[in-house]
Parts: C-alpha cells; structure tokens; sequence
C-alpha cells in the first residue's frame, strides 16, 4: 500500500476527497518547479477551495429556479434609452441586501422588467446570497396546494427563507381566497428581514385593491415600501420589436 493509499481515507474522513482530483497535477508542479512544500499546500487547498464555491454557487443558481440565464451584458439597454441605467446598475451591486431593502421594477409588458430581475438575482446569487425566483400564480398556486395536503407552513417557509425574493407579475389578475392572506404573510416574515423583489404591470397605487381588505393592504403595503427603491421602466417592448412586419 502506497502513501496515497493511505492518504485518501484520511482525505475522506476530513470531507477533503475533492483535493484527490486536483492532487496529481500539484505534486508534478512542486516536483518541476521545485516549489516548497507550503506553496504546495496552499495551491492544493485553493483548489479545493475553488471546487466547493463553484458547487455552492452552481447550487444555489439550481435553488434560485430561474427560468433561464439572465445578465445585465445581454440587456440592451440602448433599445430604451430612457431607462435608468446607472440605477439598476447600482441595484445590480446587491448593496441593498445588505440593508434588507425590497425592489419594484414597475412598467408595461416587455421592457425588460423579468429579465433585469433575474440578472440581479443572479449577480445575488454569484455574491453568495441565497435567491428564489417565482411568477406570481406559481408562487399562489402552490401555496394553495400546500392548503390541500397540510404543508402549507412548510411551503410558505420556501418563499420567506431566501435572502432574495423575486415575485414576477404580481397583479396581472386580481387576488382572491387566500391569496392577500399569503403575500401579506410573505411580507410580514420578510419585513426588514431579508429583501423582496416585485414586478408588476400595474402602478403601486392600484396595488392596494388587490387585497381586497383596506386594512389587509395597508399593513402589507406599509411593510412592503417601508425600506424599498422603486424603480418606474418605460419604453417601447422588445417583444414587439421583434414581431416580424
């Protein structure tokens, strides 16, 4: 039995098997250019290293449920040219999740309001915060569910648990059962806890019939916009850009 026999159940016991697959190429390079054992060690371990921050972010880019992959290079921002650019940027910094501040992208179809969301969630999720992306009727949907078969608390800890929350197209119909009772819910949990990121078509002002109860969307809305940066998109819709004449 040879040292490296030796060597990988005791690499294993110390959850450090991943430095076996970089260990080969380490132990050529201390013998070719003579470096010491130190420098040896820290190039091992920093590739272990490297391995585990890609697997947590590669998980939770998986956790976060994008629809697909969005960024702020592929963003056109010169189509509507009337965006405010530096701000989302600044927003892209994920800054405001340290102070626990919401965001609501609001504007008409087809500005960019799902694929900006999604490029900051990622950016989010690349600085090592923990990120869930939802439609509105699927976060409703399965909460209602939830209702059905007694796991509602453990569902309604899904969405309250992230340190971003991205709800895409709240408003696009009226709520209605539950639904106010949720994301009053949602909001309260998340209240200066964590931050939420809302996109709607709708004006913030048409969002407290919503609820359908004054004083329901009074308290979630005073939660909602008590530390939050609104951001108002506008401009022509790239979908329509690009129907065929």
């Amino acid at each position: 039995m040879t040292a490296l026999d030796d060597l990988v159940p005791v690499l294993k016991k110390l959850r450090l098997s991943g430095v076996l697959q970089s260990l080969d190429l380490r132990l050529r390079q201390a013998t070719d250019d003579d470096i010491s054992t130190t420098e040896f060690l820290y190039r091992l371990l920093t590739d272990e290293a490297e391995r585990r921050e890609a697997k947590q972010l590669q998980l939770r880019l998986s956790r976060a449920a994008f629809e697909s992959r969005k960024s702020f290079d592929d963003f056109d921002f010169t189509f509507n040219p009337e965006l405010p650019k530096a701000k989302i940027l600044d927003l892209a910094t994920g800054r405001f999740l340290d102070t626990h501040t919401n965001l609501i992208l609001v504007g008409p179809a087809g500005v960019g309001k799902s694929h900006l969301a999604q490029a900051i969630g990622q950016r989010a999720c690349l600085s090592g915060h923990s990120a869930l992306y939802v439609t509105a009727h699927q976060m409703f949907a399965s909460l209602r569910a939830a209702r059905g078969d007694g796991s509602h608390d453990r569902k309604l800890a899904r969405f309250t648990s992230p340190r971003l929350l991205i709800i895409d197209d709240l408003g696009l119909r009226p709520l209605t059962d539950d639904e106010p009772m949720d994301l009053y819910e949602i909001i309260r949990q998340r209240y200066e806890r964590s931050s939420t990121l809302i996109t709607s078509n709708r004006d913030i002002t048409e969002w407290y019939p919503l609820f359908g109860d004054a004083l329901l969307a009074t308290a979630a809305m005073d939660r909602l916009l008590h530390h939050s940066h609104i951001l108002v998109l506008d401009g022509r819709s790239f979908r329509t850009a690009r129907r065929p004449d």
